[in-house]
């Protein structure tokens, strides 16, 4: 039986003003017009911008949707639309069930009310009687680990404290639809890894999951399916490793040079998202334009995972000479045995004279995807970004 769908969101679209006083006199006019029964025009005005055009996608319970992009892609505005804090200019958003949400540090506890009150307030809030929550009650506590503070009020609170209650309520109420913001980085290593292991083990298969997150890393753990989020727009939706390697890639852009230029691909292979798998030799075939003979050049080649710079290498490391003769020059290189998991990758190449002060080309940062073999997260397998040769053995 096909799981039911939980959460859908249909041409959704909302715009803002960066004018304040445009903004209060567009509102007007909007507010007159929606009174005469006249509808809010697509047409943008001076100062306005889409925050988010035209976004589709459906979620069903069991699932979890990653949504990625960078800052100001649109993920606050499209989770506080979720969650019924502002409403869109146009489209529609079906909610089925319960819906918990951690959007913002402390939002939705009143700072003078104790931790227990605003366990009971917020239960209120998701539809839960006074007897429900006194079910709750303790269980919410003990994932949290604040008993001792739990009747301070949350005004006092540390911003870990805050994150350990807002995650305990929104979990252990076991909502239907619960929306997560990027406040678990807020919290220590240890209370991370329990929310993640509740999240797999006790939510996953009940709940439909909204996961927003720059880490990557999280995104592969929890999420099956990836929304990537850029300028407002939707660029992509659909399988989870396919959608990191698009977000590595967005906002990388040439760097200018001066006459010289500089290309790389990937040796017998088509044009966009190349794949390989763990242990691939992967080939890149390098494309100088120079304008000059130059003699002993470097090549530079670093490669990166989630904005983490992973490798630089250097043609110099293995005294490899380049020598730019006037015009095109190509060269390859080779990662051998690339020891890389499941994932998106960056690779960026940059060519410099005798001194890395004298600076000739970058390319373009191209992407590619290592595919397989799948990773395993739940402590049976490898995962994560290295898959290191390793053995074991038994001493006595």
């Amino acid at each position: 039986m096909e799981k039911e769908v939980l959460v859908k969101v249909e041409g959704l679209s909302k715009k803002f003003c960066k004018s304040l006083k445009k903004s209060l006199k567009y509102g007007m006019q909007d507010l007159a017009a929606n009174l005469l029964g006249k509808p809010t025009s697509d047409e943008l005005r001076p100062d306005e911008f889409w925050a988010l055009k035209d976004i589709n996608f459906e979620l069903r319970r069991g699932e979890c949707l990653g949504l990625i992009g960078h800052n100001g892609a649109g993920k606050s505005t499209l989770l506080k639309i979720l969650n019924g804090l502002i409403n869109p200019d146009h489209g529609k958003v079906t909610m089925r069930g319960r819906v918990g949400a951690l959007i913002e540090l402390g939002a939705g506890f009143n700072p003078i009310l104790s931790g227990r009150e605003n366990i009971y307030n917020n239960g209120a809030i998701l539809g839960f009687s006074r007897a429900e929550i006194d079910d709750k009650v303790e269980e919410i506590i003990d994932f949290a680990e604040i008993r001792e503070f739990i009747d301070m009020p949350v005004q006092n609170y540390s911003s870990g404290m805050r994150v350990r209650l807002g995650f305990a309520v929104a979990a252990q109420m076991e909502p239907d639809v619960l929306i997560i913001d990027e406040v678990l980085a807020v919290g220590d290593l240890g209370f991370r890894m329990k929310c993640y292991d509740y999240l797999i083990n006790k939510l996953s298969k009940n709940v439909a999951l909204i996961l927003v997150s720059h880490n990557m890393v999280d995104v592969m753990r929890l999420c099956e399916i990836g929304v990537v989020l850029n300028k407002g727009r939707m660029d992509f939706i659909g399988e989870r490793n396919t959608a990191v390697g698009l977000y590595n890639t967005l906002g990388k852009t040439k760097v200018e040079s001066k006459g010289d230029c500089m290309t790389v691909g990937f040796l017998n292979q088509s044009k966009g998202i190349q794949t390989f798998s763990t242990g691939d030799d992967v080939v890149f075939e390098i494309v100088i334009h120079s304008k000059n003979k130059i003699k002993n050049a470097r090549i530079m080649s670093h490669l990166e995972f989630s904005n983490v710079r992973l490798s630089s290498i250097s043609s110099k490391y293995l005294d490899f000479v380049v020598s730019l003769e006037e015009g095109m020059n190509t060269f390859h290189l080779k990662y051998k045995n690339i020891p890389l998991l499941i994932g998106g990758y960056l690779a960026n190449f940059e060519v410099y004279g005798e001194q890395l002060k004298d600076f000739i080309a970058s390319a373009d940062t191209i992407s590619f995807q290592i595919t397989a073999p799948d990773v395993d997260y739940f402590g049976n397998g490898r995962c994560h970004v290295f898959a290191f040769d390793h053995e074991w053995s038994k001493i006595n």
